[in-house]
């Protein structure tokens, strides 16, 4: 059946709206465009020295994002994701920001790492082009950030984000629009150095096939083409001629470069020094527009999340190969958490759905840290969980993982009392009584408890012989009462 998915696009220059209709054909899923939107917003030009995001540049985000919200009035919240980049992710008042931007548009925005961004971006630029068996290069300048991805087919083979884009290197090296020899020289320098990592192992996989996308590459493309400084494309000899040409006039002016926007010459010079400083390091020959990137890669995503394609789903299958994780337990943690989750009686919505899901992830993952050392097991998965490059998760996704899987065992007196909400509460409670029945690692054909919960009050109903039958049971079950009693909830433990 035919459907409407939409994607919203919070980059440090623009901020872009997607909306596809997902048409079934031969039994497998096509996206086809319906509507875009574009605003230019250049949110990392109002961060300060101390990556605080001024307050002119928030109420233009929020204003920008009423307007999409607007667009996007009627979707369904699981047809539609919103992913924030690089400004959202280093500006130190993200706080102030993010619960502002998300009434705004009237959707969960996710800030994701920059691993993502770059898997999200090669996923959007492939799913535009004609299949290949060539390895191909992909250069997304954005505002904030510079994604370099090189893959096969539809495998990301290497993936970097670089902090360096078209918004901040024309604020850090042309910060009153004049354009000169020794400014371009510096700005590709820098560019050169934040390359310098990756440019060998870049080299030595190599390439058939390289292409810029969004704003910055297209914008190349249109002005060296326009202006006869390229046949096709981007080139190394075309951008020298563009910026000789801005040197010679000292400034970008509009009227003499045909194919240029107003948005896109506000940041022209910083975004022509990064993608020459790439050039000439990573030594391409010649690069062709890709169409598509981040926006595009995050509707395929999410068309993934509505089947069997789950993105975060092979990450959780890889990251259980790469521990080494006991399968056997993690299944029949996970078995026991559902079934108590089930008990609670939540309500069939959006965030129970996800906390759902987070939960079966957590209990797959929560003994990974035994790869590292048995003693204090829990913070070592919790840490891996929060920091490692997790395809398909959100930072949020991650924390949320994260915070889960450190809960699992201990003292809930690390958690400060505001964080987690009710709900996520609950679905802990589940996770911590699950691992607790589970310690004998065997089966049980039948769970010995039931649960309730009324407000904060959680009922734990167990039957006396099994109790009798299992005395570290029956200690751990006390000690769990005593661990909740000792914050908000009151644990009622009842043996029949």
């Amino acid at each position: 059946m035919d459907h409407l998915i939409a994607a919203v696009d919070l980059g440090s220059n623009s901020f872009r709206l997607s909306i596809g209709r997902v048409v079934q054909q031969d039994g497998k899923a096509q996206i086809y465009a319906v509507d875009r939107l574009k605003e230019s917003v250049r949110l990392a030009a109002g961060l300060n020295e101390d990556k605080v995001l001024d307050q002119e540049s928030i109420e233009r985000a929020v204003t920008v994002l009423k307007r999409l919200g607007e667009r996007l009035a009627g979707f369904h919240p699981n047809r539609v994701r919103a992913v924030a980049t690089n400004t959202f992710r280093i500006a130190r008042n993200v706080d102030e920001l993010l619960p502002r931007a998300e009434e705004a548009l009237g959707f969960p925005i996710e800030v994701i790492a920059g691993q993502e961004e770059a898997r999200l971006i090669f996923s959007g630029i492939t799913n535009e082009l004609p299949p290949s068996s060539n390895n191909r290069l992909m250069i997304d300048i954005g505002g904030g950030s510079t994604e370099v991805i090189i893959g096969k087919g539809f495998q990301p083979l290497h993936m970097s984000s670089l902090y360096m884009g078209c918004v901040s290197y024309t604020r850090r090296f042309f910060p009153d629009g004049r354009i000169t020899e020794s400014r371009m020289q510096e700005a590709q320098i820098a560019a050169r150095r934040e390359l310098e990592g990756i440019s060998k192992r870049y080299r030595k996989a190599g390439w058939q096939e390289a292409y810029g996308s969004s704003g910055t590459a297209k914008g190349l493309i249109a002005v060296l083409q326009e202006g006869g400084m390229s046949k096709k494309g981007i080139t190394l000899e075309g951008m020298e001629q563009l910026k000789d040409k801005l040197v010679r006039d000292g400034k970008v002016i509009m009227s003499e470069l045909p194919g240029l926007k107003h948005d896109r010459s506000l940041v022209l010079a910083g975004g022509l020094a990064i993608m020459m400083a790439a050039f000439k390091e990573l030594k391409i020959k010649g690069m062709g527009p890709g169409e598509g990137a981040l926006r595009v890669g995050v509707l395929y995503d999410l068309l993934g999340r509505d089947s069997e394609h789950d993105k975060r789903h092979e990450t959780v299958r890889q990251f259980i190969k790469r521990y080494h994780v006991d399968v056997r337990q993690s299944a029949r943690v996970k078995r026991t958490a559902l079934s108590l989750f089930k008990q609670l009686n939540l309500p069939d919505d959006t965030e129970v759905q996800d906390l759902e899901r987070t939960l079966e992830w957590a209990a797959d993952l929560h003994e990974i840290g035994l790869s590292i050392a048995h003693a204090e097991y829990h913070k070592h998965s919790a840490y891996i969980l929060q920091h490692a490059d997790m395809p398909g998760f959100s930072n949020d996704d991650q924390m949320i993982l994260a915070r889960l899987v450190l809960g699992h065992h201990g003292k809930l007196s690390k958690f400060p009392v505001q964080e987690p909400t009710r709900m996520r509460w609950l679905t802990l409670l589940c996770l911590r009584l699950a691992v607790l029945l589970s310690r004998r690692r065997d089966d049980h054909e039948q769970l010995p408890l039931t649960l309730a919960v009324e407000g904060q009050n959680l009922r734990i109903s167990v039957d006396q012989g099994w109790l009798t039958r299992h005395p570290l049971s029956e200690y751990s079950l006390h000690a769990e009462q005593s661990e909740w009693n000792k914050g908000e909830f009151n644990f009622e433990l009842i043996a029949k």
